[in-house]
C-alpha cells in the first residue's frame, strides 16, 4: 500500500475543484491549473466533506509507486492555487546584483556581460534588495526549476562562498592553500 496515496486531501474553501473526464480542474485565488488523471488506473472522489481523495482501480507494484507521486502533486496544486509557493534567492559577492527590467531579470554576477533571464508567465520575481530575489508562483515545480536556472548562472563556490543561494542554504566551507 502507498502511505502517500492513501491520504485523503482536504480542499479550502476558496478552492473549486471540478472533474471532467480525464482532466481534474482546480482553481483559486492565486490561479488555475488542469491536471491530467489516467481514469483507466485511477478513480478520483470528492465527498461532502471537501476531501479528495485518489485510489487505483487494480493494485500491483508499478500502480502504488505513480499513487503516491499523483496524490502529492494533487495537494501541491491545492495548496499552490490556494496560498502559493515562495522562495528567497540570496547573491553573495562584489559587485553582484540583480535588477528587472521590463519582463526579463538583469544579473551581474562578475562575469563580462549583464545575464538576461525571462521570466515565465505564470511567475513572479520580485527583487527586494539588490542582493536579494524573491520567486512566487502557484505552481511548485515551475518555481523550483527557475530558482534552479537562476542559480546555475552562478552557483556558491566553496572556498569565499560567493555566488546565488537559497535563503537559508547552507555551503560547506574549504580551508584555502597554506603556505
Amino acid at each position: 500500500m502507498s502511505k502517500k496515496g492513501k491520504k485523503k486531501i482536504i480542499i479550502p474553501k476558496e478552492v473549486s475543484v471540478s472533474i471532467n473526464e480525464d482532466n481534474l480542474d482546480i482553481k483559486g485565488p492565486y490561479g488555475t491549473k488542469k491536471i491530467n488523471l489516467d481514469t483507466k488506473l485511477f478513480e478520483v472522489n470528492i465527498n461532502k466533506n471537501r476531501e479528495l481523495s485518489i485510489k487505483p482501480k487494480n493494485k500491483n507494484d508499478d500502480i502504488k509507486k505513480v499513487w503516491g507521486m499523483k496524490q502529492s502533486l494533487l495537494n501541491n496544486t491545492v495548496i499552490g492555487v490556494n496560498k502559493g509557493y515562495e522562495k528567497t534567492l540570496e547573491m553573495t559577492g562584489v559587485g553582484y546584483r540583480a535588477a528587472i527590467k521590463g519582463n526579463s531579470l538583469n544579473l551581474q554576477l562578475g562575469y563580462s556581460h549583464d545575464i538576461d533571464f525571462e521570466i515565465p508567465k505564470d511567475v513572479k520575481i520580485i527583487v527586494e534588495k539588490q542582493t536579494t530575489i524573491k520567486i512566487n508562483g502557484f505552481d511548485k515545480q515551475q518555481v523550483g526549476m527557475v530558482v534552479s536556472k537562476i542559480k546555475s548562472f552562478r552557483p556558491s563556490e566553496p572556498y569565499k562562498g560567493k555566488g546565488i543561494k537559497e535563503k537559508g542554504e547552507y555551503v560547506l566551507r574549504k580551508e584555502g592553500k597554506k603556505k
